[in-house]
C-alpha cells in the first residue's frame, strides 16, 4: 500500500524518480555489486579492420595529400643532394648549426627520405582502398535499375501533379518515352515510371581518383628511371651522350648509364637578338641554337629554341641559357703559346655581364724555367658604357662594345689536390697576384686585340678579336612525363564532371481516381544540391502534358489517391540516399 503526500505524489512515484535519477546521475555509486573495468576489446583483427577503414576514408586521403604537398616544400627551399651537391656543400658550410638537424630529418634528400616515402605509399594505398569498393559499387548501380517510386511523392523537393483524361497506361508509356528521349535510364515498376540520370558524376569522381593514382605512379616511375644532365657547349664544339661528357649528371636509382640514348650533336652557331629601345630594351627576341646531330649514322640539322627541344629517341635536348666565351692566347716568357681557346664566362645579370676564370694548368714555366700555373680572374661586358661612365657593368646584352678586365695570378691552382673545384672560380689560397715594377697589383681593362704583358718576363695574355657564344643544354630522359600528363588531363576532366554533372531521379506515377480521371504525379530528387532540378522537372512536366493534357473541369480540390493505394518503396534502397 502506498502513501500520498499533500502534493499528490505517492511514495512509489518518489522511489521511481529517485531510481531514474540515480541512473542518469554521473556521480559515483556508493554500493555496486558488479564493476565493469575497461570495455569490449577489438582484438588484432578488429584493430586491423579499424585501421583499414580509417586509411581508406576520404578524410585521411585528403590529409595525406596535404601532408605530401607540405612535405615537398623543404625540397624546393633547401638544396637537394640529388640536384646539386655543390650547393648542398655550400649550405652546410654556411649553416653549421642547422646542418646536423637537417641531416637527421633527411631534408637534403627529401624525395628519397623515409618520411616522404611513407606518406607517398600511404596515400597510394589509401586511394586504391577508397576507389576499388566504390568502383564495384558503381558497376552495381549501372547494372541495376533505378529504384521504384516512394509512397509519398509530394514530400520530395520537386513535385507537381495534374489530372488528365488520358489513361494511366497511356501516361506511363508517354512518360517512359519522354524520359528515355532525354537520356534517362527509365523503366516501369509498380504503376510508376522510375528514371535516373547523371551517372557520369560518379564516373568523373572515380576518374579523378584513378588519375591521382596514375600521377603518383608516373611520379614514382619518373623519379626511379629518369636521367638529367647539363652541358655547356661553345660554338663549334660538340657533345656525345655519354656520362663522361656531362658537366653535371643526376639520375634515378633504377637508371643505368647503358640506357643513355646513343646520339651526338655539334653547336654550329647561336643566334640571339634583343629589343634595342623602349621599356623592353634588352629583352630577347631571338634565342635559338643551330645544331647538327647524328643518331644511328644519319646526320641531321635542327634548331633548338626555348620550349622547343630537340627530340632524339626518348631524350630531349633543351636550350636553357647562353653567354659569351672570349678567345684568349697565353704565352710564356719565351713566347711559347701555353694556352689558346675560348673561355666560357658566366652571366651575372640580364645584360650578360659575365665573370669567370682562365686557368693555365700545364706547359707554363716561369723565367727561371720552373713549372708554375697561371690564373686570371676575368670580368667581361658585351656592351661597355665607356671610360669614365662610372660603371663596368654591361649596358646591353649584344656584342656592341666588348671589353674584358683581367687580373693575373701565378702559383698553384690546387687542381691536383683531389678536391672538387669550380671551373669558373680561382682558388687563390696558393696563388700570388702579379705586381708591376711599382708594387701595384696588376689588373688591366682590355679591348679585343689588346695584350696584357706580365711583369718580370712572365709572358703575356692576349684578348683575341674573336668572341664566341656558348649555349647551355639540358639533356633529359623522363619516362613518366607522358603518363603524368595523361593523368593530369584525366583528373581535370573527372573533376569537371564530378562538379558540374548532377545526378538526379525522376518518378512519374499515374493512377485512376475514384471518378475515373487519371491523376498524374511527377517528382524529382537530386543526389546532390542542384538549383536546376525544379526547373528540369517543370520542363519535363510541360513536355508530358502535351501528350496527357490536364482536364478542363475544375477539379483542383479533389484529393489525390491515398498512399495506401500505391505499393510502397523507398526512394533510395540499400542505403543509397546518403551517397
Amino acid at each position: 500500500m502506498s502513501t500520498t503526500d499533500t502534493s499528490g505524489t505517492t511514495e512509489n512515484d518518489r522511489k521511481a524518480d529517485e531510481a531514474a535519477g540515480a541512473q542518469l546521475s554521473t556521480a559515483p555509486t556508493e554500493d555496486r555489486s558488479e564493476t565493469v573495468v575497461g570495455g569490449p576489446t577489438l582484438g588484432i583483427v578488429g584493430w586491423v579492420r579499424w585501421f583499414w577503414r580509417q586509411l581508406t576514408s576520404m578524410r585521411v586521403a585528403l590529409i595525406l595529400l596535404f601532408l605530401l604537398s607540405l612535405g615537398a616544400v623543404p625540397g624546393s627551399l633547401i638544396p637537394q643532394t640529388s640536384a646539386d651537391e655543390l650547393k648542398v656543400a655550400d649550405f652546410k658550410k654556411a649553416h653549421e648549426t642547422l646542418t646536423p638537424l637537417y641531416e637527421k630529418l633527411q631534408l637534403f634528400d627529401v624525395y628519397s627520405s623515409a618520411w616522404f616515402s611513407a606518406i607517398y605509399i600511404l596515400l597510394f594505398v589509401s586511394l586504391i582502398g577508397c576507389i576499388v569498393p566504390r568502383s564495384w559499387q558503381f558497376v552495381g548501380q549501372l547494372r541495376s535499375r533505378p529504384p521504384g517510386a516512394p509512397r509519398r511523392l509530394d514530400r520530395l523537393p520537386a513535385y507537381t501533379t495534374w489530372r488528365t483524361e488520358a489513361g494511366p497506361e497511356q501516361v506511363r508509356e508517354a512518360a517512359l518515352g519522354l524520359l528515355k528521349g532525354r537520356r534517362f535510364r527509365a523503366h516501369t515498376a509498380d504503376g510508376a515510371v522510375a528514371a535516373e540520370k547523371g551517372y557520369l558524376r560518379e564516373a568523373g569522381n572515380l576518374a579523378f581518383h584513378v588519375a591521382l593514382i596514375v600521377m603518383l605512379v608516373a611520379f614514382a616511375w619518373g623519379q626511379l628511371f629518369k636521367s638529367e644532365g647539363g652541358k655547356l657547349i661553345v660554338e663549334g664544339d660538340g657533345f656525345s651522350n655519354t656520362l663522361t661528357q656531362y658537366d653535371d649528371f643526376k639520375s634515378g636509382s633504377q637508371f643505368g648509364t647503358d640506357e643513355l640514348e646513343p646520339f651526338s650533336f655539334t653547336l654550329d652557331s647561336f643566334n640571339g637578338t634583343y629589343e634595342k629601345s623602349g621599356p623592353q630594351r634588352g629583352t630577347p627576341r631571338t634565342f635559338e641554337a643551330a645544331v647538327s646531330y647524328s643518331q644511328g649514322g644519319a646526320d641531321k640539322k635542327a634548331v633548338i629554341r626555348v620550349n622547343e627541344p630537340l627530340k632524339v629517341g626518348d631524350s630531349k635536348v633543351y636550350l636553357i641559357a647562353h653567354g659569351y666565351a672570349p678567345v684568349v692566347t697565353v704565352k710564356d716568357g719565351r713566347g711559347k703559346v701555353v694556352f689558346h681557346g675560348a673561355v666560357p664566362l658566366l652571366p651575372i645579370d640580364n645584360n650578360i655581364t659575365s665573370t669567370g676564370a682562365i686557368k693555365v694548368m700545364d706547359g707554363y714555366r716561369d723565367k727561371n724555367g720552373k713549372k708554375e700555373q697561371l690564373g686570371f680572374q676575368a670580368f667581361f661586358v658585351p656592351t661597355f658604357a665607356g671610360a669614365g661612365k662610372g660603371t663596368m657593368f654591361s649596358q646591353f646584352p649584344a656584342l656592341d662594345f666588348p671589353v674584358m678586365a683581367l687580373t693575373g695570378f701565378h702559383g698553384d691552382l690546387r687542381v691536383n689536390s683531389g678536391l672538387p673545384q669550380n671551373v669558373y672560380q680561382l682558388d687563390k689560397s696558393k696563388m700570388t697576384q702579379f705586381t708591376d715594377p711599382h708594387g701595384n697589383k696588376l689588373a688591366q681593362r682590355m679591348l679585343p686585340g689588346e695584350t696584357m704583358t706580365l711583369p718580370g718576363g712572365a709572358g703575356s695574355i692576349t684578348f683575341e678579336k674573336d668572341v664566341k657564344e656558348w649555349a647551355s643544354f639540358q639533356i633529359s630522359q623522363q619516362p613518366g612525363n607522358g603518363l603524368a600528363l595523361a593523368g593530369a588531363v584525366a583528373a581535370i576532366a573527372g573533376l569537371t564532371g564530378s562538379l558540374f554533372i548532377q545526378r538526379r531521379r525522376v518518378w512519374v506515377r499515374a493512377v485512376r481516381g475514384e471518378d475515373g480521371v487519371t491523376v498524374v504525379e511527377m517528382a524529382g530528387l537530386g543526389r546532390s544540391e542542384s538549383a536546376k532540378l525544379p526547373e528540369e522537372l517543370g520542363d519535363l512536366a510541360v513536355a508530358l502534358t502535351a501528350q496527357a493534357p490536364p482536364t478542363t473541369a475544375a477539379a483542383d480540390d479533389e484529393a489525390v489517391p491515398e498512399p495506401a493505394d500505391v505499393p510502397a518503396e523507398d526512394p533510395a534502397p540499400s542505403g543509397e540516399a546518403d551517397k
